[in-house]
């Protein structure tokens, strides 16, 4: 499946509002699953599935695949599975509401590596839009208080190390969308395939445990096929649409979706520090949907893409003098020579024409020009002597409408010609 062929930056915007609410509706989940099963086994189990439910869905996906495809979607798997151990082995050593804080600080780490990486160029409404998803990400978390835990200085590196891979995760897919030649389907079953054997590695060493109820597998099947399968699936076609770092803030969406789901349904109280962070939430959701749909960038070179409007844009005095070289040599392959004016004359213009005469039925030099006639074809001497005469503006008759030779009309010419023969040949017979 070829790349998305232009920017649409509404659908891109739904589609990765269901990614931050496919990924928000995995927290409460998660968080009743971790009680009967270890967290890295659990991550292995849900990629894993999510690949291999992508795989029964097109089992064809996978053929054909250029190189740098499975390069990249390796890297990818490998940058956030290593991000999601690292989430979960620190989350021991932190409190959720300040694990929490840490990996919602990806939102304002990916701008600072899109201008570190890529010296992109943030709108400032976009940055009032990071400002606000993580103010709305502190009233969700810290403000809601912090349980009575200690904080771990490497748990607390680990994860903001995690945020700055989903950073990058962001970015690098962002650039990735933007080429001809991405295939969203097939990069997504290849990540999540790396994210499940790189967390496995995690949990392998003391075994994997499976889920030992049919509840237990129902949860774990909405975490495989609707916050993994479908969730990293729409956030591959959501940014081809959207930039990366309004995707990192509408993503950043994610307590928002927690808290619906944690007041819907498991009746917790809504509070003043849910209601603040949705607003805040809201607000940042709101500057990063992009105003209108930018022109598509895959096949643009760098330096066309910085260049201003043409419209808008003066061409310099070097390119004015490039052009005039270019219409001088275009002006000189297509020279003729000027004909100069006919004298005007009181009658119609002479013209150049197949036929000497209007009447080409009675015209002798009509009749001796035809093909087959015995005498050669005299059309271009015509033109040539036409061309003589009216250079060199001697008059002419004004009264026929034939080419005129030094004065006088051709068919005139013709005829005292005619006539001199006529004369000129020996009679052998006498007349009256």
């Amino acid at each position: 499946m070829a790349g998305v062929p232009a920017p649409r930056p509404l659908l891109g915007a739904v589609l990765l509002l269901f990614v931050s609410a496919a990924w928000g509706s995995a927290f409460p989940l998660m968080k009743d699953l971790i009680h009967r099963l270890p967290v890295e086994d659990l991550l292995a189990e849900r990629y894993l599935l999510a690949a291999l439910t992508l795989l029964l869905i097109r089992p064809r996906c996978l053929r054909g695949l250029p190189r740098e495809t499975w390069i990249n979607g390796v890297i990818l798997g490998i940058m956030f599975g290593i991000g999601q151990t690292a989430q979960a082995v620190a989350l021991h050593g932190l409190p959720s509401a300040v694990s929490g804080f840490a990996v919602g600080c990806s939102v304002v780490i990916t701008p600072i590596l899109a201008l570190l990486i890529h010296k992109a160029r943030v709108q400032t409404r976009i940055w009032y839009g990071v400002v606000f998803a993580l103010a709305g990400m502190t009233a969700f978390t810290l403000m809601r208080g912090v349980e009575e835990h200690e904080i771990s200085l490497i748990a607390l590196a680990a994860t903001l190390a995690a945020a700055a891979l989903y950073s990058g995760h962001t970015l690098m897919l962002g650039h990735i969308s933007k080429q001809r030649a991405f295939q969203p389907y097939a990069l997504t079953a290849i990540q999540l395939a790396t994210i499940g054997l790189t967390t496995g590695l995690a949990g392998a060493r003391d075994g994997i445990t499976l889920p030992s109820s049919a509840p237990d597998w129902l949860l774990l099947a909405h975490l495989s096929v609707v916050s993994c399968a479908l969730g990293f699936l729409a956030r591959s076609y959501g940014q081809a649409h959207v930039p990366a770092i309004p995707s990192a803030v509408l993503m950043s969406s994610q307590p928002v979706f927690v808290a619906l789901i944690a007041v819907i349904w498991f009746h917790e109280q809504l509070g003043w520090s849910m209601v603040v962070g949705g607003g805040l939430m809201a607000a940042a959701m709101l500057l990063a949907v992009p105003a209108r749909a930018t022109p598509d960038k895959r096949a643009v070179a760098p330096d066309e893409r910085a260049a201003p409007p043409e419209k808008e844009r003066v061409p310099d005095r070097r390119e004015l003098l490039d052009l005039s070289r270019r219409a001088a040599k275009v002006l000189k392959d297509l020279r003729v020579k000027r004909e100069e004016p006919a004298a005007p004359c009181a009658g119609p213009t002479p013209i150049i024409a197949k036929s000497a005469c209007v009447d080409t039925a009675s015209c002798p030099w009509h009749t001796r020009s035809l093909k087959g006639g015995g005498e050669p074809s005299l059309e271009r001497l015509i033109e040539r002597a036409t061309i003589i005469v009216r250079a060199r503006n001697l008059p002419g008759p004004g009264c026929c409408r034939s080419v005129t030779l030094l004065g006088r009309c051709l068919c005139e010419l013709m005829e005292e010609s005619e006539r001199k023969r006529m004369e000129s040949m020996p009679r052998w017979f006498g007349t009256k």
